[in-house]
């Protein structure tokens, strides 16, 4: 099932999602519908994220990083300023 929705967008705006659609050989319907559901994924990830890090506890983050064995960084992982 589908809904018609209307709105009102700058000039401008329209011709960006325009151009965008045409770059990427999709309706402005198909851009403007993925566009609102990347929205939504990145605010429900928000959301599971940091309810999932007010589970959290200090003492077992620090545990978990006292277990890690300190070794030197594999080739190409070292930090670009020697650290």
């Amino acid at each position: 099932m589908t809904t018609a929705l209307t709105i009102r967008l700058p000039d401008s705006l329209h011709r960006e999602i325009k151009n965008l659609a045409k770059d990427e050989r999709i309706s402005i319907n198909q851009f403007l519908t993925l566009a609102a559901a990347e929205k939504i994924s990145a605010l429900r990830t928000l959301d599971y994220l940091e309810a999932e890090g007010k589970k959290g506890r200090r003492e077992d983050f620090e545990a978990f990083l006292a277990a890690v064995p300190d070794a030197e960084p594999m080739p190409g992982d070292a930090l670009e300023n020697g650290e």
